[in-house]
C-alpha cells in the first residue's frame, strides 16, 4: 500500500504583545497652535517654578505642610477637617475635563498635561543642542565619537539638570523651600526630602526625555477613555479628505484639479510634526493628543503652494458630514450637553467661593472627660470635667470666652479667660463645670435654667442633662461656636 502524504503544516506566526518603539522624530512646527501650546507651557511653569518662593505674612505663600497636617493657600489655611474642600477641588478637575472634552477633545492633553509640557521642554532642548529632525537622525545613526558622546553628554546634563530642578520645586510645595536649598548646599537634607527630589526628577527625566509618546499610548488611560465623553458635535482634529483626496506630489504651478488630484501633496509633514507619530489622514486615532501641531504643519504648506488653508483643521464629525459653516458648527458645539456641565460647575464654583468667604475660622471639639467621673466638688457642688480643643484656623491670634447654658446657676471653672489661642494653632483645655444640686440660681444666660428637671424637693434629677457651651472671639462676636455636650448629675 502507498504511503499516506501527511501535509506539512507551517510554522505558527509569532505576534508580538508589545511593539517595539521606533524613535520618533519630531520636526519644529511654528504657526498659532504652537504659539497657544507655548504661551499655557509658560503660564503652567511660572505657576509651578514661582509659586513656592511667594512669601505671605512671613511664610510661603502655598506650603502644605504634611507634618502640622495644614494647607496653607496665601490667605487660607486648611485643616483635616477641611476635607471637603479636597472633594470639591477633584469634583470641580472632573466637570473641567468632561467639558473641555465634549467641547473640543484633549484640550488638557495637548496643552496642559504635565508629560506633554515637559516632553515639549526636553523636545526644545534636544533641538536646540542636536539640531532638528534630520540632523538628530544622522547624529544617532552616526558611530560614536568623541563629537557625539560630548553632544549626548550635554544633552542629558541640561535634562537632568531639569528634571532635578523640578524635584526640587515639587518638594518645596511641602517643606518651605528656602530652607530645603539652605540644607540641600549643606547637605543636610532628610532621607525622605532627599527620596522625593529624585525620584520625581527621575520619572521626569525617564517620562519626558525617554518614554514620551509611550506615556500617553501605553499608560494614560484618559487616551482609553475619552472616546465615550466624544460624540458628533464634538471639535477634534480632522484631515478633510474630500478635499485632499487623492493626495499626490505636485509643482506650485500645477492646477491640482487639472490633473485630478486634490490639496493633499503627500509631503507627510504632518506626520514628522507629530510628536506621537501618527499620521492623522488615517482618521482620528487614540493616540492623538490633540495638539494641533499637524494643523499648524500643513497650513504652512498649504500657504506655500497657495491653497486656503485647513486642509486639517478642527471641526466636527457632522460639519464636515454636513456641510456646516463656522456660525452653525459653533452653535452645535456650545449644546444642552456643554451647557449643563457649565452651569454645574459655574453654581458649584459660586457655592465653594462662598463658603469660603463666609469660613467661620473657629473650630471646636468638646469631650466630656472619662477618665473623670461626675462627683460631688463641694457639699451641694456637681462638677463634670471636659477637654475642650479650640482651633484657631485663621492667621489672626484671638481670644474666646467660654461659658455654658442649659443649667440654673451652670458656671465655668478652672480656666482663666479669655483664653487666647495663637494664629493657626490649637489649644487644648481642661476645664470644669459645676452647678449647685438645690437648683437655686440662675444660669450663666440670666435665665432660670427651665430645661434642667428637678424633683419635688427642688434638687436636679439624677442622670444626664443636656447643656451647651458658646465659645466667641473676644475682638469679633461673629466668630463663635455652639456645642452641644451633656452634664451628669450622680445619684
Amino acid at each position: 500500500m502507498p504511503h499516506a502524504v501527511i501535509p506539512i503544516q507551517p510554522a505558527p506566526e509569532e505576534l508580538a504583545l508589545y511593539e517595539i518603539r521606533k524613535k520618533i522624530y519630531p520636526r519644529a512646527v511654528h504657526g498659532w497652535f504652537a504659539k497657544w501650546r507655548w504661551a499655557l507651557i509658560f503660564l503652567t511653569q511660572a505657576v509651578f517654578y514661582g509659586l513656592p518662593w511667594l512669601g505671605w505674612n512671613g511664610r510661603q505663600a502655598v506650603l502644605f505642610d504634611l507634618g502640622a497636617r495644614k494647607f496653607y493657600i496665601f490667605g487660607l489655611v486648611f485643616w483635616p477637617q477641611d476635607v471637603i474642600y479636597l472633594s470639591i477641588l477633584l469634583i470641580l478637575s472632573a466637570l473641567s475635563l468632561f467639558l473641555f472634552t465634549a467641547v473640543a477633545g484633549r484640550l488638557w492633553c495637548g496643552y496642559a498635561c504635565p508629560q506633554t509640557v515637559y516632553t515639549e521642554i526636553f523636545s526644545w532642548i534636544e533641538r536646540k543642542i542636536e539640531g532638528d529632525r534630520l540632523a538628530r537622525i544622522r547624529l544617532d545613526a552616526a558611530p560614536l565619537s568623541l563629537e557625539k558622546f560630548l553632544i549626548k553628554a550635554l544633552k542629558h546634563a541640561a535634562w537632568f539638570t531639569v528634571a532635578l530642578w523640578t524635584g526640587y520645586t515639587f518638594v518645596g510645595y511641602f517643606t518651605p523651600i528656602h530652607d530645603l536649598g539652605i540644607r540641600g548646599i549643606t547637605w543636610e537634607l532628610g532621607p525622605w526630602e532627599s527620596f522625593w527630589i529624585l525620584f520625581y526628577g527621575f520619572a521626569t527625566y525617564g517620562n519626558a526625555g525617554f518614554m514620551r509618546e509611550q506615556v500617553c499610548k501605553y499608560m494614560c488611560p484618559y487616551a482609553r477613555f475619552q472616546s465615550v465623553m466624544f460624540d458628533k458635535d464634538t471639535l477634534v482634529i480632522t484631515y478633510d479628505r474630500e478635499r485632499g483626496e487623492p493626495r499626490g506630489s505636485r509643482s506650485k504651478a500645477v492646477k491640482p484639479r487639472d490633473r485630478g488630484l486634490g490639496d493633499c501633496v503627500d509631503c507627510s509633514i504632518c506626520v514628522q510634526v507629530c510628536p506621537t507619530g501618527i499620521d492623522i489622514r488615517n482618521g482620528l486615532q487614540y493616540e492623538c493628543i490633540g495638539c494641533g501641531a499637524c494643523i499648524d504643519g500643513c497650513n504652512r504648506v498649504m500657504d506655500k503652494m497657495g491653497y486656503p488653508p485647513g486642509l486639517i483643521r478642527y471641526t466636527t464629525e457632522n460639519a464636515l458630514a454636513r456641510g456646516y459653516d463656522t456660525k452653525a458648527m459653533w452653535r452645535r458645539v456650545f449644546r444642552s450637553r456643554t451647557l449643563v456641565y457649565t452651569a454645574v460647575l459655574l453654581a458649584i464654583v459660586g457655592v465653594t467661593v462662598g463658603s469660603l468667604a463666609m469660613k467661620n475660622p473657629l473650630k471646636v471639639d468638646v469631650i466630656r472627660d472619662r477618665g473623670a467621673l461626675a462627683r460631688e466638688a463641694a457639699p451641694g457642688v456637681i462638677e463634670n470635667v471636659y477637654r475642650v480643643q479650640l482651633m484657631n484656623t485663621d492667621e489672626t491670634p484671638r481670644q474666646f470666652t467660654i461659658r455654658a447654658e442649659g443649667m440654673p446657676g451652670l458656671k465655668v471653672v478652672g480656666v482663666d479667660q479669655p483664653v487666647a489661642v495663637a494664629a493657626a494653632q490649637t489649644r487644648l483645655l481642661a476645664l470644669r463645670l459645676q452647678v449647685i444640686r438645690d437648683g437655686e440660681g440662675t444660669d450663666s444666660a440670666g435665665g432660670t435654667g427651665e430645661h434642667a428637671q428637678h424633683d419635688e424637693h427642688g434638687l436636679l434629677d439624677p442622670g444626664m442633662h443636656k447643656i451647651e457651651f458658646i465659645i466667641e472671639a473676644v475682638d469679633d462676636h461673629q466668630v463663635v461656636r455652639h456645642e452641644q455636650s451633656s452634664f451628669i448629675v450622680p445619684h
